[in-house]
């Protein structure tokens, strides 16, 4: 039992550390586009890889999760693999074919219904090729989560990021290719990934199963609308303002900006939200395991509790932090030479703090998880994405017209507070717990205050917003007074410890 626990964390360890190595890698891009692209170029980018990011749920199906569970079934029952393998690759090559041909057909058309012109039909045809590559590489990356080939797996994965990112310097600052080259340097990651798992396909057979497709269609198609709502809570914003009317941007930024300019401008500042993304990814990958190994200890409802305020509480100080400092670091003029994002940006630096403060809830939701899976009450989900895909939808139309980015950004923080709210209203009615929500909004409110203290009394200086960080955090030790002893002992623990070696 001890050796299958160190091999669960050994691959959960390369997993979450590939995960963490390629996005990291790929917002190495960010600054890059924004230096070298327009505010327009930028915006058509974001809006295309937003409508990218739910159309590979399409493409996809389901079919990831469907092949991990009956090609495991099929393995312990003594069953060949192989040909559920063979099954979903040709259901996805077949498919996927058919839907990138549509796209290519009628990519003028699709780039009016997302909001761009017909000139942009270029970049609809180089994301529906992105799209085939991807779908190609699903079944093989499953394949190798499967049977536990987790280097080879993150190495695929790093690979194809470090080639787009080296791709798209090398177009883009070389060649001068411009947005075209952003869409090719991705092409080229994907191909380089699907190179590296050719060796996967030495299992491929000539053999497909209807009756193998149904039972993975039954399984992996519930999956797509869960998905699409949850890609929409945070992708829905770029769709919308899009469609902003041009007198209700002027009337916001003034004249000079069209839609494509506030998408660009508005996804390459909201990237940020990095910052606690990949705390949250961590969090993530660790949290479900322990979880589900601690469940039946006597004392287990005690340590989800201290887990989720501790975890929260981290993510407020980083919200915190991130809204008083990431601003100062794009405007910072670096070398003399380079912005992380030009002043062309600036104008939609408003919209950090909804963005930093919207992934509180996010790690709330991630930890309230564990009792809908413990419990196996997953039917409350969709529920859950739902409500906080339509709050987003419908606050975004409410918001943006007269808000503009500063309303889209709004609408996420609505959305991510509203499925927390579900998930903790699902989660404790299946399983029961006292969390110290009393002391959590206590914390909440008084960050929100600290945030816009330096904005209110016209002390935007390092100094200041240092104090309130460490006023903040002096806080937290007294509100949450008994875990903070328990930090402080272990810290001192393992002090004496190095002082004793």
């Amino acid at each position: 039992m001890l050796d299958k626990l160190k091999l669960l964390a050994k691959d959960t360890v390369i997993y979450g550390s590939s995960t963490i190595l390629a996005r990291g890698l790929n917002y190495v891009l960010v600054p890059l586009y924004a230096n070298l692209l327009t505010t327009f170029d930028n915006g058509v980018h974001a809006l295309i890889y937003a409508n990218i990011a739910l159309a590979n749920v399409l493409f996809a199906y389901g079919m990831e999760t469907s092949y991990l569970k009956v090609a495991s079934d099929n393995t312990r029952s003594g069953g060949d693999s192989a040909r559920c393998f063979s099954t979903a690759f040709i259901s996805l090559l077949l498919t996927s074919t058919v839907f990138t041909a549509a796209i290519l057909f009628f990519a003028p058309g699709i780039a009016e219904l997302i909001g761009l012109s017909e000139n942009q039909k270029d970049f609809i045809r180089y994301a529906a090729v992105i799209l085939w590559l991807d779908a190609l590489l699903v079944i093989p990356f499953a394949d190798l989560r499967l049977k536990r080939k987790a280097i080879r797996f993150a190495i695929a994965r790093i690979l194809g990021v470090v080639t787009i990112v080296i791709s798209a310097f090398t177009l883009i600052v070389q060649f001068k290719t411009g947005l075209h080259g952003a869409f090719l340097a991705n092409i080229a990651g994907s191909l380089v990934s699907l190179l590296f798992v050719l060796p996967v396909f030495g299992q491929f057979q000539r053999f497909f199963s209807s009756d193998t497709l149904r039972e993975m269609l039954r399984i992996g198609l519930p999956y797509v609308p869960t998905g699409i709502a949850g890609l929409l809570i945070h992708l829905i914003d770029r769709n919308i303002l899009i469609r902003m009317r041009p007198e209700d941007i002027e009337n916001i930024y003034g004249a000079g900006y069209v839609q494509s300019d506030i998408v660009g401008i508005y996804g390459r500042v909201a990237a940020f939200g990095i910052l606690i993304q990949l705390f949250i990814q961590v969090f993530r990958f660790a949290w479900q395991p322990f979880f589900l190994q601690h469940a039946d200890d006597p004392e287990a409802k005690k340590l989800f509790r201290h887990v989720l305020s501790i975890s929260t509480v981290f993510a407020m100080v980083i919200a915190l932090v991130s809204t008083f400092y990431v601003p100062d670091l794009i405007r910072y003029h670096y070398f003399e030479r380079l912005y992380i994002l030009p002043p062309a940006y600036w104008v939609g630096l408003s919209i950090l703090p909804w963005i930093f403060f919207s992934y509180i809830f996010d790690m709330i939701s991630t930890n309230l998880t564990a009792g809908i899976l413990i419990t196996g009450s997953t039917r409350y989900l969709p529920v859950v994405t739902f409500a906080g895909a339509g709050v987003t939808t419908v606050t975004c139309l409410l918001l943006v017209p007269s808000l503009g980015m500063e309303g889209a950004a709004i609408s996420i923080l609505a959305g991510t507070v509203v499925m927390s709210i579900c998930m903790g209203f699902f989660s404790l009615k299946v399983y029961p717990n006292s969390y110290e929500w009393s002391k959590l909004l206590l914390l909440l409110v008084t960050g929100i205050v600290f945030s816009r203290l330096p904005g209110l009394a016209g002390m935007e200086l390092i100094w200041f917003e240092a104090l309130l960080t460490l006023v903040y955090l002096g806080f937290i030790a007294v509100v949450f007074r008994n875990e903070a002893d328990y930090v402080f002992r272990l810290l001192r623990t393992k002090m004496d410890g190095r002082g004793d070696e």
